[in-house]
Order: C-alpha cells, then sequence, then structure tokens
C-alpha cells in the first residue's frame, strides 16, 4: 500500500461524517484566503501611505477579513478536533471489535502485545493525519493554490522565485520519503516487539518474580529498546538534513525576492508596497511548505502503523454466517457429528472421520492423549472452526446454517483455565447471562459452591479479583467459571477438563457443582482424569485425530485398548458392584 493510499484510505475513513467534513474542508478554504488576502491588503496600505493617501478604508477592510479569518479558525480548531477525537475513538472500536472476532489462530500468530500496538498506535497516527488535515493541510494547500494566480498579477519574474522554492521543497520531501521508507517499516516492527514483550512479560509477573528473572527481563526489553533506537536514528538524520535544507532553500529564497525587488524597484518595474506584499507571500508559502512538509513527515512515519491497523479492520474472521443463516429454535440437544474431519492449515494435526452421536440429556466422556484433537472436536460444535468435510447437526439442523449468535447462546462451556476478567465477582458470573438479576447471580453462586467463599470477600459479591482472576485461588476462579454456566442455563455444556489441577477437596467440590449443572443437558466432557468420566453414557477414547474406541466405562476398561491402558496406568477403577453410585450421593447431597 502505497504513501498516497494510506492517505487516501485515512480521509476515506471520514464519510460516516461527511456533511461535518465538508463544512470543515470550506472553512479551511476560507482561511486561506483570508490569509492571502492580508499580504495583498498589507502592500496596499504601505502604497498608500507611502504615497500620502488615506488608508483607513484599507485598514477597515483588512480588519473585516482578519475578524472572519478568526472565526473561520475557531470553527476549524474546535469541531476538527472533536471530529478527529469521535473518529479515533469509533475505529478503535471497530479495530476491537474485528479482533476479538478473530480465530485464536490469528492472535496466536501476531500476539496479544502486537494486536493492542496495531489498535492503539493506529488509531492514534489516524487521529494525528485527520486533525493535520482539517487544522492545517486544506488551508496550507488551498493557500499554495490560490498564491499562484496571485501572485502572477503582480509579477511574474518575483513568483518564479517562489515557484523554484515550491519546487525545491516537493523534490527534497520525495526523496527522502523513499529513502526512509523501509527504515520506517522496520522501526514500526520494533515498536511492535517492545510492546509485545512488555505485554508477555506483564502477564507473567509470578514466574518472573519466582525465577528472579526481574532483571534480565529488564535487560532483555532495554536490547529490544536499543535495536529501536538503532532502526529510528537514520529516519531520524534524514529528516533532520531534510530540514536544514529547506531552512536554506527558505533563507535563500527571501534573500533574491529582497535583491531582485530592489532592482526592480529603482527601475520602476515594482512598488515598495508590492516588494513588501512579496516578502510576505514568500513567508506565507514558506510556512505552507513546512506545514505540507512536517505532514509528510508525519504520514511516512505514520505509514507502517497504519498499514497494521488497516490489515487488522480488513481481516475476515474464519467462520461467518451465511445470508441464509437462521437462529436456533430452543434445542433439545440432540448433536450428531456425522463423518467430520478438520486440518489446521499447514499442519497434520486435527481430527478424522468423527462420527458419533448424543441423545438429549446424555452425558458423552472425550478422552484421549494430549494433541489427540479433543478439544479441536469441541471447538467445531461451537462452530470455532468449521469442518473441511461431513456435517454437524444440532435437533437435526446443520449448525454451518445457523447463526453463530444462536448455537453458542445454546451452549455454556466450562474451560480449563477459567477465563475471568479484572472486574467484579458479579460481573464475571453475569457474563453468563448479562440481564440476570443480583437474585439469579446468588442462586446460580450457591448452586456452584462459591456464594461462601464470595461473602468473606471485601464487599462481596463486588469484590474486584484482579486480572485473570489473580486474587483468587485456582478452586475459587473454577467455582465462579461454574457459576456463569448455571446463570448461562444452555442446554448444551462443555466441561473442558474443568477440574484438572485440583486438590481432592476442591475437586470434590468442583463435581458436585457440576453435576448439578449437567442436570437435564447434554453434556461433553474433556477430561484425562478418568475419575470424572466413569458415570457417562458414552466415552469416546480420541487417538491422533480418530475415534479408536466408544462405549461405557465397563466395556472399554475390558476390552485391553487404548482406554484399558490409561485406566491401568492412572490407577482408575469404575464403580465397585453393590457400592452406591457416587454420582447418586453427590446429587442426593444438593441443596
Amino acid at each position: 500500500m502505497s504513501l498516497f493510499d494510506i492517505y487516501r484510505r485515512a480521509i476515506a475513513m471520514l464519510a460516516p461524517e461527511k456533511r461535518l467534513s465538508v463544512i470543515l474542508a470550506s472553512a479551511s478554504v476560507a482561511l486561506a484566503g483570508v490569509q492571502l488576502a492580508e499580504p495583498v491588503l498589507f502592500g496596499r496600505v504601505v502604497d498608500a501611505l507611502s504615497q500620502g493617501k488615506s488608508a483607513f478604508g484599507l485598514i477597515a477592510l483588512w480588519a473585516v477579513v482578519g475578524f472572519f479569518g478568526i472565526l473561520a479558525g475557531v470553527v476549524v480548531a474546535i469541531f476538527a478536533d472533536r471530529l478527529a477525537h469521535r473518529r479515533r475513538l469509533l475505529t478503535m472500536s471497530d479495530a476491537f471489535e474485528r479482533a476479538i472476532s478473530l480465530p485464536l489462530a490469528y492472535h496466536a500468530r501476531r500476539g496479544s502485545g502486537s494486536v493492542v500496538n496495531d489498535i492503539l498506535r493506529g488509531t492514534n497516527e489516524l487521529f494525528w493525519v485527520w486533525l493535520g488535515v482539517l487544522r492545517e493541510q486544506l488551508t496550507a494547500i488551498a493557500g499554495i493554490i490560490l498564491l499562484v494566480p496571485t501572485a502572477l498579477s503582480l509579477d511574474v519574474r518575483m513568483t518564479l522565485i517562489l515557484a523554484v522554492l515550491a519546487i525545491i521543497y516537493t523534490l527534497l520531501n520525495i526523496y527522502v520519503v523513499r529513502r526512509t521508507r523501509t527504515d520506517q517499516s522496520r522501526v514500526e516492527a520494533f515498536h511492535s516487539d517492545v510492546t509485545g514483550r512488555v505485554v508477555d512479560v506483564l502477564g507473567n509477573v509470578p514466574v518472573v518474580q519466582s525465577y528472579t528473572r526481574l532483571a534480565a527481563e529488564s535487560q532483555a526489553l532495554r536490547a529490544v529498546m536499543g535495536d529501536l533506537l538503532n532502526a529510528q536514528y537514520p529516519v531520524l538524520t534524514w529528516w533532520g538534513v531534510l530540514t536544514i535544507l529547506q531552512r536554506a532553500a527558505a533563507t535563500i529564497a527571501m534573500v533574491l525576492i529582497f535583491a531582485i525587488g530592489a532592482v526592480l524597484a529603482a527601475n520602476g518595474q515594482l512598488t515598495v508596497g508590492e516588494i513588501v506584499s512579496f516578502v510576505a507571500f514568500a513567508n506565507l508559502l514558506i510556512g505552507k511548505l513546512d506545514q505540507v512538509s512536517s505532514f509528510v513527515v508525519r504520514v511516512q512515519q505514520a505509514a507502517p502503523a497504519l498499514r497494521n491497523l488497516y490489515q487488522l479492520l480488513d481481516e475476515q474472521p474464519a467462520i461467518v454466517d451465511s445470508p441464509t443463516a437462521e437462529v436456533l429454535p430452543s434445542p433439545r440437544g440432540h448433536v450428531r457429528y456425522d463423518n467430520v474431519s478438520f486440518r489446521f492449515p499447514g499442519s497434520e494435526q486435527g481430527v478424522s472421520e468423527i462420527d458419533f452421536e448424543a441423545q438429549p440429556g446424555e452425558t458423552i466422556a472425550v478422552v484421549g492423549p494430549t494433541g489427540s484433537g479433543k478439544s479441536t472436536m469441541m471447538s467445531l460444535l461451537q462452530r470455532l472452526r468449521a469442518p473441511d468435510r461431513g456435517t454437524i447437526t444440532v435437533d437435526g439442523r446443520d449448525i454451518a446454517n445457523v447463526t453463530q449468535t444462536s448455537l453458542r447462546s445454546a451452549i455454556a462451556v466450562v474451560f480449563q483455565e477459567a477465563g475471568l476478567f479484572n472486574r467484579s465477582i458479579a460481573e464475571n458470573i453475569r457474563i453468563g447471562r448479562p440481564d440476570a438479576t443480583d437474585d439469579d447471580i446468588e442462586r446460580a453462586a450457591r448452586l456452584a459452591e462459591a456464594h461462601e467463599f464470595i461473602s468473606r470477600k471485601p464487599g462481596g459479591y463486588g469484590f474486584v479479583i484482579g486480572e485473570r482472576g489473580a486474587s483468587l485461588s485456582g478452586g475459587e476462579r473454577q467455582r465462579l467459571a461454574v457459576a456463569r454456566a448455571i446463570l448461562k442455563d444452555a442446554p448444551l455444556l462443555i466441561l473442558d477438563e474443568a477440574t484438572s489441577a485440583l486438590d481432592a477437596e476442591t475437586e470434590a467440590k468442583i463435581k458436585r457443582a457440576l453435576d448439578a449443572l449437567r442436570r437435564e443437558r447434554t453434556t461433553f466432557i474433556i477430561a484425562h482424569r478418568l475419575s470424572t468420566v466413569a458415570d457417562a453414557d458414552q466415552i469416546l477414547v480420541i487417538d491422533q485425530g480418530r475415534i479408536v474406541e466408544r462405549g461405557t466405562f465397563d466395556s472399554l476398561a475390558a476390552a485391553g485398548g487404548v482406554f484399558s491402558r490409561m485406566v491401568a496406568e492412572g490407577g482408575f477403577t469404575a464403580p465397585t458392584e453393590g457400592k452406591p453410585d457416587p454420582i447418586a450421593v453427590l446429587q442426593r447431597d444438593l441443596p
């Protein structure tokens, strides 16, 4: 994308407020006319005074023109600022919405730090481009265009000096822009590296402190900043050289105007007032050229950040609703995978020929080695990914033909990582159902066995839990995740390693809460710990992306296959004949 294309797209993004933009552009052009009229009036006042004529009429006209210029300047300054700020925040919102709609693979590839950098730096640079255009550049360009015929009407020879000055400014800018384009892209890449490293380290402060990485991480960040400066210095040097050369050209032009003007005035070919006007023209032109030059520098420096922002805005979600997609009506929970296959791009990992059926209210356990495809299977059900072949139906409807919102509204998920926000406990639970009342939230918390510990927190349900729930224990975080799923009250439930890495006592509490959540719901349990799947209606054993075994706990444990080896290695056994079913006991004990 060329510099011109970047600039053109930035201006096009003001289209939603076209009327205000046109008004501001008109005011800027009017302001340019006022700024050009003042040197002309100045010169005529000088001539009138030097010839002993009355200049009060010209002075009065000058005052009126100046007042109009002040009014136009106020309008541009106030409303351009407001427009630029408003569009910046709206663009930031659009970029944020696009970012959170993109697949996990995009975020894994780019990194959260780079995405944050793209949004913040990109929208900040857009703001300055818009503000520069509306407050200065339109006035500068219009002033330069109007200056040519006005100057020509006074004297062609003096106008040529101004024209040569403008050409020199233009050529110098073109050369430096081309010379620094690649280096500026490297600078932006290092900016992303700095932001990415800061976000990465701040997200792992406990690890940094535990492993005494404070000095090492600070040193590594300084090294990246050193690379940034090494890339930035040559660019800054070139822009510094440009400024010096432009100042030299401007000085030479002023000297020529005075020298040639003095000769022409001595020969009676130019009045003193006209010389004064040309000096003012030169000052005006130099000021306008400086504004345009500075703006070009700003756009050039902003170009990599704007390219990254545009790429983010243009990035398409991996899955979009078809134009004929319908809302999934109150599903009962009948789920079927029909010969479903999926492969990650450029990889052999995925799932192949997955075929099974879950009746409403059944519990399906999915077990297998790490990386076997368990989570991928469930992501396909949520349409976080789309199968390459085969279909998945809910109550007989192909999920490819229903809206993603209605499908995901019918699914509650409890993740291995609770996925909590730096907000209050109530806000985190309410994510399950935004319109829930405080009583609904408390009821869900009680069912998740979370109310007791919540009540002990300062502020209770108003307690802010910190980033990713840092102020809570692992069991407390998981119980909030369960409460969120209970509140959602969805007919389909996915438990993705929901009790892994917990101690026995905490796991028992979580399990009681999960058993309450599973009642009358079609449930999919992804687990390594086989004790959590002993009572499943059907167990699917996944290995290298394929279902290699299926059946009940007893039948699979006795089959001598993959599952029986997992049971033997884990030391788990099925419920013993004649002993009470532990699930039934736990459900009976629930309030």
